[in-house]
């Protein structure tokens, strides 16, 4: 009698395409395990995820405005579930994988810094020109999740994770060593683009650091004036335009919208990112970080106490760096507590 997950399994085999990434062919994981009964190995890595302290994390990290009063305005968490809800929708309607898509999607960011983007370059100034939060994204899930043991995911939903980073290169990338080795996973690193330039305008908006007048027209004309048409617009589009040439499925869009996504992205680049008051932001956030990783490097009582809150002190019982210790910590913190911390650290107690 077959298990449920043998009967999801048969059910992929079933419905997927060829070019879908099916749970019984993954490459398995780092160490061997007994499969699960109920779930196939990505549900089970979906639910690892979920789990996870560095997801639970999410909901207090900055996306694109720091610590922003409004509760309308996205995290890093709500970035998260917008980027696995479209990644989904394109992956179910080219019956592709949907739970090893979703897996990708909901671990792409685990590794982000507070303080979005700035928290990041932070790091990269003071740890290492080589930091990325895609790769720290992958340290979280094979190192520091689950106090040292990681996650151990299996390999497609740790590479998708790993590729998903683009930075300011193209969307869809020519070069197969930027792309994941599973179609799902090249999915993710196309919602998470088309996510953050409808929600980051969104939120511009919202936060008067842009006018809706000043967005450019052609971008309205074809992706339209709202984050609902847009979402529409850029899915259905990627839907319809990919096709299977050579044996191989091409995932692609068609020029006029590819176009108006990049244009929409460098408006977003030019009048918010780099936007005085976000800048201004920034600045700060790089600052506290900064600051307070030089602080560690020098305190290993409070650096060993940090360890602990983070549940992260059996992580760095063999020889790690100090410096790559001091990082990890850095990049696991919320915005709130590197906020709350700093002010503790830094800020004068008033006698009583």
């Amino acid at each position: 009698m077959m298990s449920i997950r043998e009967e999801f399994e048969k059910r992929e085999q079933n419905f997927m395409s060829p070019f879908g990434c099916l749970s019984s062919a993954t490459r398995g994981r780092e160490k061997g395990e007994k499969s699960c009964p109920v779930r196939t190995a990505f549900q089970l890595d979906r639910d690892r995820i979920v789990y996870s302290n560095g997801f639970r994390r999410l909901k207090h990290k900055t996306q694109v405005f720091l610590s922003p009063l409004g509760d309308d305005y996205r995290t890093r968490l709500t970035h998260t579930l917008e980027v696995a809800q479209m990644a989904r929708a394109m992956a179910r309607a080219l019956f592709l994988n949907e739970d090893l898509t979703e897996a990708i999607a909901l671990g792409h960011d685990l590794g982000h810094t507070p303080f979005g983007h700035s928290g990041e370059t932070a790091l990269k100034e003071i740890y290492s020109a080589d930091f990325s939060h895609n790769e720290q994204s992958l340290r979280v899930v094979e190192i520091l999740e689950n106090n040292g043991m990681g996650l151990n995911l299996t390999y497609e939903v740790r590479d998708g994770i790993s590729k998903h980073s683009k930075g300011f290169g193209k969307i869809i990338p020519d070069d197969p060593a930027e792309m994941a080795c599973t179609y799902e996973g090249r999915i993710v690193r196309i919602a998470d683009i088309m996510a953050y330039l409808n929600h980051d305008l969104e939120d511009a908006i919202r936060s008067q650091v842009i006018r809706a007048s000043q967005v450019p027209p052609s971008c309205i004309r074809i992706l339209g004036h709202t984050h609902s048409e847009r979402a529409t617009v850029m899915i259905r589009d990627l839907i319809s335009a990919s096709k299977v040439r050579g044996g191989e499925l091409h995932l692609q869009m068609t020029e006029d919208v590819y176009a108006a996504m990049i244009e929409l992205r460098q408006f977003l680049y030019d009048n918010v990112y780099r936007s005085p008051k976000v800048h201004k932001d920034f600045e700060k956030a790089k600052k506290i970080l900064s600051e307070l990783y030089n602080y560690f490097l020098e305190n290993d009582q409070i650096l060993e106490q940090k360890l602990i809150e983070l549940k992260m002190d059996r992580c760095y019982r063999n020889d790690h760096s100090r410096k790559r210790t001091v990082c990890d910590v850095i990049a696991s913190m919320t915005d709130r507590y590197a906020l709350n911390l700093y002010k503790r650290i830094f800020f004068p107690s008033p006698l009583v």
